[in-house]
């Protein structure tokens, strides 16, 4: 059994307007990844992700380029203590 981390990433860049949240979504549901997305006033992107370490590291990998119209110029990672999320929400 695979160890449940928790991450909270801010992805900056051409990130708001690009289905950015929409496909991150996707990609949480696909590797079985809870928690939530939201766009953040200063242009970024805000995610919390939950599950077992190597799917939530899969969607952290993903989000360095994201869908193809966006242009990620960074991400932070920040580890959390695991919550117990179920779900992935798009806020």
């Amino acid at each position: 059994m695979s160890e449940i981390v928790r991450k909270r990433i801010r992805i900056s860049g051409v990130v708001q307007g690009v289905w950015f949240r929409a496909s991150a979504r996707e990609k949480a549901l696909e590797h079985g990844v809870s928690g939530w997305v939201r766009n953040l006033g200063n242009g970024d992107v805000e995610a919390v992700l939950e599950g077992p370490e190597a799917d939530v590291d899969a969607v952290v990998a993903w989000s360095r380029s994201g869908p193809p119209r966006a242009r990620v110029e960074s991400v932070e990672v920040q580890q959390e203590t695991p919550e117990g999320l179920s779900g992935f929400s798009v806020r």
